[in-house]
């Protein structure tokens, strides 16, 4: 059978991909010059980010030069201090010598000569760039003995333009990128750097040099003249001209492919020359000037636009005469101008205020170390990095935005809205710095026509080269800018919201009850207050309920910054981990979170070109066009606007009625219970009502901004490699609704099998999918009079569609179909609907493919069958059976759940188990689903759910043997790898570190135990580094204005969590091939023409394209299955971990049986053996016994995804009990401790050997028709 993928792909995926390896990192007590090459610390990171502050606008320069010089004396840091810092300070100085300081112009020139000569010498590890030599070009004619501000300086070696021209061409630079270079702000200046070095060229007779700077000269001149529209006057012809690269990606020449006419007097324009520099480096279009031009407005105009619509509100409000209004007004704009006039004020005198204190504190006779901590702890310099004007409106409109975020209803976690609004501070910082010079912005990379697959040596080296181009083109033309850590967001949050929280108010007006008087009063419209979340004391920050009201009604659209919305252009292409996406707004390649190792691995693996295809990949899925489905959307704009429930829709006035509280309730305990338990239910209601009517008004606020529209999102990746939009709040990986709102931005013609598909598509959606394909498509013929009907009337006619599954997109797919049928030729309709492709419970069909399991390839369509297979059904019917049996004996539970075990109960339960979901998630995802069938009482729900989970867990028994065993697999190989300490390592690992200055004395904790700090690292297939984040969380306390804060660091170094690592090692390994597998199946279907959208396992293009994508979705499965992939895994882990042992101690348990453990080898008794079986560690029996009994565990991970850093100990709160540990650690086993504390073995000799795989053949899935379907 013919395979839909090319030869490369298949050779590709046979080969091991290149492995990105990296140090371990290190305790915190310990230090080594190679780490701090890898991961730099949390003061390192703020002298930086302190030292890019001070430079900004020339603010402190004498200051971030005292900085620099300290971060230079450190040479561990010379990966922070790239070219572009150096270059950053020789524009400083420059600046400095022009403009700031007259009286002291030597002494900068001076310095910015001497770093120059630093930087040419080789000794400081940076090369200059064409920047560098811009910049020190200009220094020459601006200051050299001829020109009209001569400087002579003794003090050290000043370069004329042929010194600095042997030096660009000995670098292999060209000289086009120099006087094209951003550090020229005139053409005029721009003019004389060309004659300047083209005189020394000609002095040094390099006519090479002085024909390409003939080129440059004519490139900078407009080439389209601007009478020629008018007759007889030809236009000027732009000349054909291409770049000579260098095996870096450089550019090293400029060359004409035919001799220029002359311009005559043409004046030179700086602005062209680089516009037409862009699309020679780049070797391909550019974004047109009018659409980047638009995007760039969507981009930086947010703010201004937010300001102009609350002022125009305010005026309307005086036109109307009501000056003194704007606060009684229940407009939600017109409260928030008043808030950002009140705010800007207060920040105003606020920084004022910060400065002198600081000034004061500086001027202080205190020690050198405290005056050296004073100024590492500036806050003013990051305060001034924006106009007051600006942080106002980003401090209303990120709070605004957190609105009822993390759980907390009307609210947000203190810790979470003082992070993200320094975080908006700092993205808005830097995003100013990417506007601040034009760039042109190519367009996508990959898949060009004619190209050779990007699979194969020659078409992954020339994605790899035009990629590398463009970043450096790109990071040349701007301006460096430091990441800020975590205690620098805190502390510029902190600032803020402490000043919106003191200026903003509302004026709320009631009734009073008795005498009808109308009484008002002026609110603060924020107020601090604590919650308690599972016995955790939570400091949040609560918006008054007057406000929170509006937010559910009022139009919040424009509260958006444009990181949440889609994009106007095809997102920039990326060309690094932390560069692509949105054009200004900087975005990172993968979503990490607290995990420094994570960014290093992905900029190690970018900078070594193994990204090339994960990078390409996401330009496919970004550059996807889409637009407002308006037939849809109108319907939704009526809904909507009618306040009632539709569907998932809820109302805007809650219809449940508060439970009544009974006469018996103070005297009936169980009537009591009942009552507080409903009453909590109706609560939560009422709150989530509240929460999901905010969601759907940013969906329908966007969809109604972007109609008419052609649209695209932005992606990247998580640290698995799964695929996600960037914008939150309306793409296609959302809910039944932001999907029905969505079209393809392109038609196609339906074709007989498109039309088929899209009959299908609509039967799948309805719910009516485990049928076979020729009885779905009957299904939809059978009800083509309710398909008009939903289509012309979908909310006067007999509302058919509403009870689908998917109503929104049951609706849309309605709509084209009778669009379709009303043709004369259906086939020829032109539709933009996606169509789906599912996987049938993917993870278990990754875990089929790898184990070669039979059994289980039946149960989830890998095998062909007549119909679908549907493993929810069979599990649903195996615990209705089972139910049935208690019946029996009149079980209570039975009573209440006979009859009630639809497959959608059992369904999430079942596709988690392979994922490793233990009793507790089991019974709270039951419960979740038993609450939504409304026919069983709310506080019953708890009870059915926990005997509902055990007969799901126990019914789904051996029906994946073959998943499971890989997944213990996999689970004891990763607990093996989070035990395992570096060999460099094991001398420290056996020695107690004396106890710090000022600290408590050591703990008992052994000393290995800390050096335990590997997490387990694995490559994809396409060469994405995974690196497991979960670690002891280190916090650090932070005093603000609000409360005190615990923030995580993650520059501060910790162990590992051997448990997390281990339990979550599974499900991660399984999503990194199921996204592998989508990169895949997108890059292919990009190369053979079609459009491809993805939410995980499901694949989206048009209707008749649907047969060609089917065909590659299964042979890139079966492509990527054919790799041998464990036995691929298993060989990186052999080299990745090649150098590790594992102490010998730190394996006792069961499991030591199963070890590849030569006890004879190790010289350990049967006493010893015997010890070590029965015996376990000691945390990590406490970590298994609290994971087996449940809740603990559950609380433990619940509580962190909740609170994330904010989580603090209630005082007084009762803490979660644990089942005590038998107190039974004989002294034998303390003695063994000790005896055997010194014996490691090697990891790589007891990894265990793979499961034997079953005799499934991953061929049989191409004549499989439901594996995706």
């Amino acid at each position: 059978m013919p395979t839909a993928v090319p030869a490369e792909m298949r050779g590709f995926l046979q080969q091991p991909a290149a492995y990105t390896i990296l140090p371990t990192p290190l305790p915190d007590d310990a230090a080594s010059g190679s780490q701090d090459l890898y991961f730099a610390d949390s003061s390192t990171k703020n002298m930086v980010a302190l030292m890019d502050a001070c430079l900004h606008r020339l603010h402190d320069v004498p200051r971030a030069k005292h900085f620099f010089e300290q971060l230079r004396e450190l040479k561990q840091n010379d990966h922070v201090l790239e070219p572009r810092v150096y270059n950053l300070f020789l524009e400083a100085y420059l600046e400095m010598a022009t403009n700031r300081e007259e009286m002291n112009r030597a002494n900068w020139l001076e310095d910015a000569w001497m770093l120059y000569n630093d930087m040419e010498s080789g000794h400081e590890k940076v090369a200059p760039t064409p920047n560098t030599y811009a910049i020190m070009l200009l220094a020459w004619l601006r200051f050299n003995p001829d020109s009209n501000s001569p400087v002579i300086l003794g003090g050290t070696k000043v370069h004329d333009p042929i010194s600095l021209l042997r030096s660009i061409i000995n670098r292999q630079i060209s000289p086009s990128l120099v006087v094209a270079d951003r550090a020229f702000t005139t053409s005029e200046e721009a003019v004389e750097a060309i004659k300047a070095l083209s005189k020394a060229a000609v002095e040094m007779g390099l006519t090479s040099v002085v024909s390409e700077l003939g080129v440059v000269e004519t490139l900078g001149k407009p080439f389209e003249d601007p009478l020629a529209d008018v007759p007889e006057v030809v236009p000027v012809m732009k000349p054909r001209v291409h770049a000579v690269m260098k095996e870096d990606g450089g550019v090293s020449a400029i060359m004409a492919d035919e001799s220029l006419a002359s311009q005559g007097d043409v004046p030179f324009n700086l602005e062209t020359l680089r516009r037409h520099l862009s699309e020679v480096v780049f070797a391909r279009r550019v974004l047109a000037e009018d659409v980047a031009l638009r995007q760039k407005m969507l981009e930086q105009s947010v703010y201004n636009v937010a300001v102009e619509r609350m002022k125009h509100q305010a005026e309307m409000m005086d036109n109307l005469g009501l000056p003194s209004k704007g606060l009684q007004s229940n407009d939600l704009r017109s409260w928030m101008w008043q808030w950002h006039q009140k705010l800007q004020a207060r920040i105003e005198a606020e920084i004022r205020n910060v400065i002198v204190d600081e000034r004061v504190l500086e001027r202080k006779r205190i020690s050198p170390t405290a005056k050296a901590r004073v100024s590492e702890n500036l806050l003013s310099p990051f305060l001034q990095l924006l106009k007051p004007e600006k942080l106002s409106l980003i401090t209303i409109m990120e709070v605004m935005h957190l609105h009822s975020s993390g759980g907390v209803n009307d609210g947000m976690k203190v810790a979470r809205a003082l992070l993200s609004v320094g975080r908006a501070v700092e993205a808005e910082y830097k995003a100013e710095m990417c506007k601040k010079n034009n760039i042109s912005i190519p367009t996508t990379i990959p898949a060009r026509s004619g190209d050779s697959s990007v699979f194969g040596g020659d078409g992954y080296r020339d994605l790899y080269a035009r990629r590398v181009t463009a970043r450096k083109y790109m990071e040349d033309a701007e301006e460096w800018t430091s990441d800020w850590s975590q205690l620098i967001r805190v502390k510029v949050g902190s600032f803020l919201v402490d000043c919106l929280m003191d200026t903003a108010t509302v004026v709320r007006t009631m009734k009073d009850p008795n005498t009808g008087e109308e009484l008002s009063e002026e609110q603060p419209a924020f107020f601090h207050t604590y919650e308690y979340l599972r016995g955790q004391r939570l400091g949040v920050i609560k918006f008054n309920p007057a406000v929170a009201e509006r937010m559910a009604k009022d139009p919040v659209a424009e509260n958006l910054h444009p990181r949440h919305l889609p994009m106007l252009v095809k997102p920039l292409p990326w060309l690094s981990y932390n560069h692509g996406g949105y054009m200004y707004s900087r975005s990172w390649a993968m979503r990490f979170k607290d995990s420094r190792e994570q960014e290093v691995y992905l900029r190690h693996a970018s900078e070594a070109g193994r990204l090339e295809l994960v990078f390409a990949g996401l330009d496919v899925l970004g550059s996807t066009p889409w637009q407002v489905n308006r037939r849809v959307f109108d319907v939704v704009l009526q809904v909507w606007n009618s306040g009632e429930r539709f569907g998932k829709i809820p109302p805007a006035v809650p219809q449940e009625p508060e439970p009544v509280r009974p006469d018996n309730y103070e005297v009936d305990n169980k009537a009591k219970t009942v009552y507080i338990e409903r009453q909590k239910a109706w609560q939560q209601a009422k709150a989530a009502n509240h929460s999901d009517r905010c969601s759907v008004n940013y969906k329908v606020e966007i969809a109604r901004a972007f109609l008419g529209d052609t649209i695209y999102f932005p992606h990247n990746v998580d640290f698995r490699g799964r695929a996600y939009p960037i914008p939150p709040h309306l793409s296609h990986i959302g809910d039944d609704l932001s999907r029905g709102l969505l079209l393809f931005g392109e038609s196609k013609p339906l074709a007989a099998r498109g039309l088929r598909w899209l009959k299908i598509h609509l039967a799948n959606l309805y719910g009516y999918d485990k049928a076979s394909f020729d009885e779905r498509v009957k299904f939809v013929e059978e009800h083509l009079d309710e398909i008009r009907d939903s289509a012309e009337r979908p909310l006067e006619g007999n509302r058919w569609w509403t009870k689908a599954d998917d109503p929104w997109q049951c609706l849309a797919t309605c709509i084209e179909l009778k669009s379709a049928l009303e043709l004369p030729d259906p086939e020829a309709y032109e539709c933009a609907l996606p169509v789906h492709q599912d996987g049938t419970c993917n993870g278990l069909q990754h875990y089929a493919a790898l184990g070669g399991d039979a059994e289980g390839a039946a149960q989830v369509n890998l095998a062909a069958a007549d119909r679908p297979s549907d493993v929810y059904t069979y599990v649903a019917q195996m615990v209705e059976k089972s139910i049935a049996d208690d019946l029996e004996e009149d079980h209570p539970m039975a009573q209440i759940l006979a009859g009630k075990i639809a497959r959608k109960v059992v369904k999430q339960t079942v596709m988690t188990t392979v994922y490793g979901v233990t009793y507790v998630g089991a019974r709270d995802q039951i419960e979740r689903q038993l609450k939504d069938r409304g026919d069983i009482a709310p506080e019953m729900c708890w009870m059915a759910s926990s005997y509902l989970a055990k007969k799901v867990l126990a019914s789904i028994g051996d029906l994946f043997k073959g998943a499971k065993e890989i997944q213990s697999w996999l689970n004891m190989v990763a607990r093996l790898i989070a035990k395992a300490i570096p060999n460099d390592r094991l001398v420290e690992s056996m020695s107690e570190q004396p106890p710090r200055s000022g600290k408590k004395a050591a703990s008992k904790t052994p000393r290995w135990k800390k050096e335990q700090m590997t997490s387990v690292v694995w490559t994809t297939p396409l060469g994405l580094p995974i690196v497991q984040p979960y670690r002891a969380i280190k916090r650090k306390q932070v005093m603000t204005a609000i409360q005190t804060v615990f923030i995580s660091d993650p520059n501060l170094p910790s162990t590992v969590n051997s448990q997390k690592q281990a339990t979550a090692f599974p499900p991660n390994f399984i999503h990194s091939l199921d996204a592998t597998h989508m990169m895949l199946t997108a890059l292919e279907c990009r190369a053979q023409g079609m459009t491809f959208a993805s939410v995980h396992d499901s694949y989206w293009t048009h209707p008749s394209d649907i047969d060609q994508m089917s065909a590659v979705i299964r042979d890139t499965f079966i492509a990527l299955h054919s790799s041998n992939v464990l036995k691929c895994l298993l060989d990186e882990f052999k080299e990745r971990y090649a150098n590790y042992k594992v102490p010998l101690v730190g394996l006792r348990g069961p499991a030591f049986k199963q070890l590849n453990i030569n006890t004879d080898a190790l010289g350990l008794s049967s006493q010893d053996v015997k010890l070590l079986t029965e015996e376990g560690d000691a945390e990590e029996s406490e970590q298994s016994e609290t994971a087996v009994s449940g809740d603990d565990e559950e609380l433990a991970l619940a509580l962190e995804a909740e609170l994330g850093d904010e989580a603090q100990p209630a005082a007084g709160a009762e803490k979660p009990k644990k089942r005590r540990l038998t107190k039974k650690r004989s002294t034998s086993a303390e003695e063994i401790e000790a005896h055997l504390a010194g014996t490691f073995v090697n990891l790589v000799d007891i990894l265990p050997d793979l499961p034997e795989k079953g005799k499934f053949d991953v061929q049989l899935i191409k004549q499989s028709q439901y594996f995706f379907s």
